[in-house]
């Protein structure tokens, strides 16, 4: 068996230990005993050959660890599982929501594959841990948090900087991500509300979140960005407590591994965007656009005016060109060359165009983009002054990455290096 590293931080002290998902956590200890068990499968945590204090020396291949964490234990316990706590570079709680690797098949039946969040350099991914909160920097660290007020005014690198600056396998969270769990929203018909109106949801007043400024919920004065995981389960992606909170308006939410070049749709491929020393600048060799064909993934021209590659436009025909007044309206423009049904199946999974032609299915969620203006890198789900628009399907394409505002923040996320 391979020997596979979990890289989750280390508890801080007092924390009673770090635990780490393994799959088979069959080894439990604490501050004063260890247990072994031999054996342990693929993907469990294994450690150097040594001998435990129950005197059994095991080799490297076949030792399990689980070190007790309360907090950890709590959260999980709390959340039936599906919420996490890791521990960053500098031993900083972070919360995440774990999402299971699924089959595009069970969203709809004419997508087929593993979803792209879940592949990393090629590799698959049981898993992938996505913020269950926005991020708040702290010690120069990009932290899912509950309770606090989200920080905003940074722009894309710089939030990236800061996610990365967490360690290994923690980064900004990706399109690919967010589009993961926006699929799942769409097929659970769990999409969440939010705070898109000063502190309360634009289509039900009674949902109401903590204002950061204080002022009351619906009072149009003030910066109305309310606190991490405030508002009520029908702001959280499963309509659950367990679920990953503020996805629909409070801040928009810059999303790495997507862009417009000149209006031509680039992505990095699969997830690489979580890979944390992937190369996102706007030079980057690392950006593809999408053959309107084939579907496939192929070298841009540095312009956005590769020939025969998948284009947002704002009017006209042109060969391979997608537009739409939301987002659940985006479809073809070109009367003799639209995009083939395998460069949509690549778009349709990464929430780049709707996965089946209704607009009311997307709750008219948002959808913008600026065309023949270099690059825009997408911020998504809506602030709290956009009511009804907002929305986790919301697709903003009208900001440089070098933008920043009040209402612009950031989602950390983490993928097992």
């Amino acid at each position: 068996m391979a020997k596979q590293t979990i890289n989750q931080g280390t508890a801080p002290t007092g924390a009673g230990g770090d635990t780490f998902r393994t799959g088979s956590a069959k080894l439990q200890a604490n501050d004063d005993e260890l247990y072994a068990h031999l054996g342990a499968p693929d993907g469990a945590l294994t450690v150097p050959k040594t001998r435990t204090k129950l005197g059994i020396e095991a080799d490297k291949s076949e030792l399990t660890i689980l070190i007790k964490d309360s907090l950890r234990q709590s959260v999980e316990a709390a959340s039936g599982g599906e919420q996490t706590v890791l521990y960053t570079a500098k031993g900083q709680p972070t919360y995440m929501n774990i999402i299971q690797k699924f089959d595009l098949s069970t969203i709809d039946a004419s997508l087929s594959g593993i979803h792209p969040a879940f592949i990393v350099d090629g590799v698959e991914k049981p898993e992938i841990f996505v913020g269950t909160y926005l991020g708040k920097l702290v010690n120069g660290e990009l932290l899912s948090l509950p309770n606090v007020d989200p920080s905003a005014s940074i722009n894309f690198d710089n939030f990236s900087t800061y996610a990365r600056a967490c360690g290994a396998g923690h980064h900004l969270m990706t399109n690919a991500e967010w589009s993961a769990v926006a699929l799942q929203c769409y097929k659970n018909d769990t999409q969440p509300f939010g705070n898109t109106y000063y502190g309360r949801s634009s289509e039900n007043p009674l949902l109401i979140g903590r204002r950061q400024d204080g002022l009351d919920p619906g009072n149009t004065a003030g910066t109305a960005r309310t606190l991490t995981g405030s508002g009520p389960v029908e702001w959280r992606h499963n309509r659950k407590p367990s679920g990953i909170a503020d996805l629909s308006g409070n801040v928009w939410e810059w999303s790495a591994g997507m862009r417009l070049m000149n209006g031509e749709i680039q992505v990095i491929a699969e997830n690489n965007a979580a890979l944390h020393t992937i190369d996102m600048s706007a030079t980057s060799a690392q950006w593809k656009a999408i053959d309107g064909e084939t579907g496939n993934l192929v070298t841009p021209d540095g312009n956005g005016t590769t020939v025969g590659t998948v284009k947002y436009a704002n009017s006209g025909t042109a060969d391979y060109t997608i537009n739409g007044a939301s987002f659940g309206a985006i479809r073809n423009l070109s009367t003799t060359k639209p995009v083939s049904a395998a460069a949509l199946a690549r778009l349709k999974a990464l929430c780049l165009y709707p996965v089946i032609e209704d607009t009311a299915k997307f709750n008219s969620d948002y959808f913008a983009k600026v065309i023949d203006a270099g690059e825009r890198t997408p911020i998504r789900g809506g602030y709290w002054n956009v009511a009804a628009v907002a929305g986790v399907f919301a697709l903003n394409l009208n900001s440089a990455r070098s933008n920043a505002s009040t209402s612009f923040g950031a989602r950390p996320a983490f993928v097992n290096p």
